[in-house]
């Protein structure tokens, strides 16, 4: 008889896992296997590697910042939030004055799985000194500490995440009215919170703001593979995922010695088209920076993730619905049921454009998101700068362009 917890034991686990993440590595990485393949009979992987440092270093992506708060979930997480203020007018008043009693706007940026506040950074780069925003690391990324919850084995939970992005709204936007914007995973925290708080929602929302996200049936996506490649993906996933997180050490040395293929995976899963190496490099560091455990111990919560329900509460405010027509993660036609169940929303099906495409075309973006902020704040009669109403143009010249 052999002690499986020896040496046999353990290489016999390890092989076992091992398998598993050679079948789901194998399943995932189909699309991008061909250009990784050709990269590296092009390009030495010590220069790669050169490269990449070079990007870490010089990028200016993803290095903005505001000012520093922290916020505490209902389990003792911390949760940390930055802050950006409005600059002070021409005549050196501070920041925007309230208008007819109504406190400037609040934008609220959420992030997605894997990703942090910096992916927000276009945005960001547009709206800063000229609206209140707040940008936040939702649990186990990021800044943010790890989910206290998590530690103690509990399963994440996007219910769990709309409860956070209360926390973080009490504590930095305990005022005025908010607009709430959140990509793919962000996205389904804000449907969380509309619907564990529909009275503050009530109260308090003028706007929202859906990117790349989902309200439900995520389990019957395809990720761009074969029907084959996708059930087997499918009943792998999970059993893959918790080994890896069983062995994270181990597995964090493996994605740095398989850095190439990563990229490429990462490429082909973020981007629907050619983005500048150092934007690519962005999304490689958030992916990279997120624990395999926290991989893991997220991704059930997705295949359980239904809110369709939920946004009836957002129903009848000004509502931008946005993706990318090449988003093989949470594909435009689940954008497209959110704007179904909110008829005043804008949608807008972004060409050439993955999941990432706040990142990809921050443009386009930049000018609907303007456009929307411009109704939110019209409805509330609150005020905003014109240099917001100026970014807005954009989206104005594309409506005419489409009409």
């Amino acid at each position: 008889m052999t002690d499986s917890s020896g040496s046999g034991g353990g290489l016999k686990s390890a092989g076992r896992s091992a398998g598993l993440v050679g079948a789901a590595i194998g399943v995932l990485a189909a699309g991008a296997a061909a250009g990784v393949a050709i990269e590296r009979m092009t390009v030495g992987r010590a220069i790669r590697s050169k490269a990449r440092l070079a990007l870490d270093a010089t990028g200016p992506f993803g290095t903005l910042r505001g000012t520093p708060g922290v916020a505490y979930a209902e389990d003792g997480t911390a949760l940390r939030y930055e802050v950006e203020e409005p600059e002070p007018d021409g005549r050196g008043r501070p920041g925007l004055f309230r208008r007819n009693g109504t406190a400037p706007l609040t934008v609220v940026f959420s992030h997605g799985y894997c990703l942090s506040q910096d992916a927000w950074h276009f945005q960001r780069l547009a709206l800063r000194g000229k609206v209140r925003a707040v940008y936040w690391d939702q649990r186990s990324h990021g800044r943010s500490a790890r989910g206290h919850a998590q530690r103690d084995g509990e399963p994440a939970t996007i219910d769990q995440l709309g409860r956070d992005l209360k926390a973080v709204i009490d504590a930095a936007a305990p005022e005025g009215p908010l607009v709430l914007a959140g990509h793919s995973m962000g996205g389904m925290t804000v449907m969380a919170f509309a619907a564990q708080f529909p009275e503050l929602v009530r109260e308090r929302v003028a706007g929202v703001f859906f990117v790349g996200t989902s309200a439900g049936k995520l389990s019957a996506v395809s990720l761009g593979l074969p029907a084959m490649g996708a059930r087997a993906f499918r009943v792998l996933a999970p059993s893959v995922l918790r080994a890896l997180g069983s062995q994270a050490t181990l597995v964090e040395r493996g994605r740095r010695a398989t850095a190439d293929l990563f990229a490429g995976i990462v490429k082909r899963y973020s981007f629907g088209s050619e983005v500048d190496p150092a934007v690519a490099r962005l999304a490689e560091r958030m992916i990279e920076s997120t624990p395999i455990d926290v991989v893991a111990e997220f991704y059930p919560a997705f295949t359980e993730h239904e809110k369709a329900e939920s946004l009836v509460v957002l129903d009848g405010r000004p509502a931008l619905v946005m993706a990318g027509d090449k988003d093989l993660l949470t594909p435009s036609d689940h954008s497209a049921a959110i704007a179904e169940r909110l008829p005043s929303a804008e949608l807008v099906i972004v060409p050439a454009a993955g999941h990432l495409v706040m990142l990809e075309h921050p443009e386009v973006v930049n000018a609907h998101l303007a456009a929307l902020l411009a109704r939110a704040a019209d409805a509330v009669r609150a005020p905003l700068p014109d240099a917001v109403r100026e970014l807005a143009s954009g989206h104005e010249v594309t409506q005419a362009a489409r009409a």
